[in-house]
């Protein structure tokens, strides 16, 4: 018998539906796009390029065919201007001359997947307040918007930074502690609001707590960049390689993949004791830095060999980091049915290529 997420697949390219992704030009919002349209749907993608980049949609593009193209609006907007929130709610088809919107039927948004937010610990201790106003502030205008168009579902980005300080591994969604950092205060804010606007409004949601999400399409570029192509970008540069602290901290690595899964089974699964929850989105493996130090070597070690006698560089903790992280799947696996496909192993095996081509042509441009 197929999985969930294989007849869901199945399911929907037969049925198309309207699709909102807020933060589509970044990282996980167009490994989204990229999903979405190859299942034929209509999507609207929100984003004013703060962390985004136009290289990741003109990526997409061409992975895509120009039929499944033309089925995605682009809305420059912020999601801090609830105008522009409630601009993304409708697909409006592009006229002939590809030209604004407009030219056919208009689709209300069914379904939000909602990936907006200023990311970043170390971003949120240096400037709490941009991070409050997009990751909060902005949360809840596209919470409005959505309601006010009576969408379906509203799938969010939260964060396994809301665990906080609580020892207690794996982390359970249930059980969790006092935030680290600014940023982990808007995360567990977004819950709250998202709980509230289910017992006020009766209004569907589902929040998706991330655990180190990797994969192609992720910035190495940038004092927030993300360990893994950071890392990988120094590598292949012959540039040292900093771990914060000794290298046993540990973090359970999710593949975009597994990603791109649970999203759609959020937003459309008819399960009712499935909604208005937060699930964890991880494998349920725990890797060192040091451990993935040595992964990340062996990958592209017989690509440069420069690399040969390379060691890691350590230095002080980072402020407001987590020690430890594993994340318990089996609320997800039960009420959505998601099976991660692919571990760290894989993941890097399957990355690695869009990594090496990429991130020596991004730092040149």
């Amino acid at each position: 018998m197929a999985d969930s997420y294989t007849q869901l697949k199945t399911r929907l390219a037969a049925e198309p539906h309207t699709w909102l992704i807020t933060g589509v030009a970044g990282f996980i919002g167009s490994n989204l796009l990229e999903t979405l349209l190859k299942l034929n749907q209509r999507v609207v993608g929100l984003d004013n390029f703060a962390t985004g980049h136009q290289r990741n949609l003109d990526e997409v593009q061409t992975l895509v065919t120009q039929e499944q193209w033309a089925n995605f609006l682009f809305v420059k907007g912020d999601i801090r201007n609830l105008d522009d929130c409630r601009r993304g709610m409708q697909f409006n088809p592009p006229l002939p001359s590809g030209e604004g919107g407009g030219g056919g039927k208009s689709f209300p948004v069914e379904y939000v997947l909602h990936q907006a937010a200023l990311g970043s610990v170390p971003r949120s201790v240096e400037n709490p307040i941009a991070t409050n106003e997009t990751n909060i502030s902005g949360f809840l205008n596209m919470l409005v918007a959505a309601r006010d168009t009576r969408v379906k579902r509203f799938v969010y980005a939260a964060s396994s930074s809301t665990y906080g300080d609580h020892p207690g591994l794996p982390k359970v969604e249930d059980k969790i502690g006092k935030p680290l950092s600014p940023y982990a205060v808007t995360k567990y804010v977004n819950e709250l609001y998202a709980d509230v606007f289910a017992r006020t409004y009766g209004f569907n949601t589902i929040g998706l707590r991330y655990f180190n999400v990797f994969g192609p399409r992720q910035d190495p570029n940038g004092a927030y960049a993300a360990v893994i192509p950071k890392w990988i970008a120094s590598m292949i540069k012959g540039e040292p390689v900093y771990i914060n602290g000794d290298g046993e901290t540990s973090r359970d690595f999710c593949f975009i993949d597994n990603v791109r899964q649970i999203n759609l089974l959020a937003a459309t699964t008819e399960n009712p004791e499935a909604v208005n929850q937060v699930y964890n989105v991880a494998v349920g493996d725990r890797t060192t830095l040091n451990q993935l130090y040595e992964q990340l070597h062996l990958n592209l070690l017989s690509r440069y060999p420069h690399l040969k006698n390379a060691k890691p560089v350590y230095r002080d903790f980072r402020a407001g980091d987590v020690r430890h992280s594993l994340a318990d799947i089996s609320k997800a696996a039960t009420l959505l049915g998601y099976q991660p496909t692919h571990r760290i192993g894989e993941g890097l095996k399957v990355a690695m290529g869009w990594y090496v081509q990429h991130l020596t042509q991004q730092d040149k441009a």
